[in-house]
């Protein structure tokens, strides 16, 4: 299961980077100004996103786990649960590009041997993040991948109101959101 979940993952990055520009708005995706990595490290419940084919047979309790690795990347460890309860998991790497409190950075779940090949790293922007590192909003610049992301598993509904409100101010269609069951 594993190996099938990271397969899909390279498979859709390999997609993700040849993509043509998403939803066709004229204004560019805007990233929250710095990102301090130490306080966005520990566990991130999904608490709705964009469909993609590489999440479909995640059915419930989608989570990922960042953890700082010595030399200077993340790990990132993605996990579900699958119709048949199974839980699936897959292991990545994640990288800041520019300085160190880039908002933007890449993600990339091939082997490492690859990991020289531009087309293997998919971009992984944080557009809105509150000040308390509890609610969080990843996208890419083609605005084709969204993920709302909380420190719990559910969240408040006049947060996640607030929160669509913001990504609507950046053109984001949120009537495309599928909500994650916990």
């Amino acid at each position: 299961m594993k190996k099938i979940y990271a397969v899909f993952i390279s498979a859709s990055i390999l997609i993700f980077s040849f993509s043509a520009q998403g939803q066709g708005s004229d204004v560019a995706v805007k990233t929250i100004p710095s990102l301090d990595v130490q306080r966005y490290l520990g566990t991130w419940y999904e608490i709705a996103k964009f469909p993609n084919w590489f999440q479909k047979k995640c059915v419930s309790n989608t989570k990922a786990v960042y953890s700082a690795r010595a030399d200077g990347t993340l790990k990132v460890l993605n996990s579900c649960k699958t119709v048949d309860g199974e839980v699936s998991e897959a292991e990545g790497t994640a990288r800041q590009i520019g300085p160190k409190e880039s908002p933007k950075l890449e993600v990339r779940f091939a082997p490492a041997w690859l990991s020289f090949i531009p087309m293997v790293w998919g971009d992984y922007w944080v557009i809105d993040l509150d000040p308390q590192y509890q609610v969080a909003v990843i996208s890419d610049p083609r605005r084709e991948y969204l993920w709302i992301l909380s420190r719990t598993p559910q969240l408040n509904k006049k947060v996640y109101e607030d929160t669509l409100q913001r990504i609507q101010a950046q053109q984001f269609d949120v009537r495309k959101l599928e909500l994650t069951a916990q």
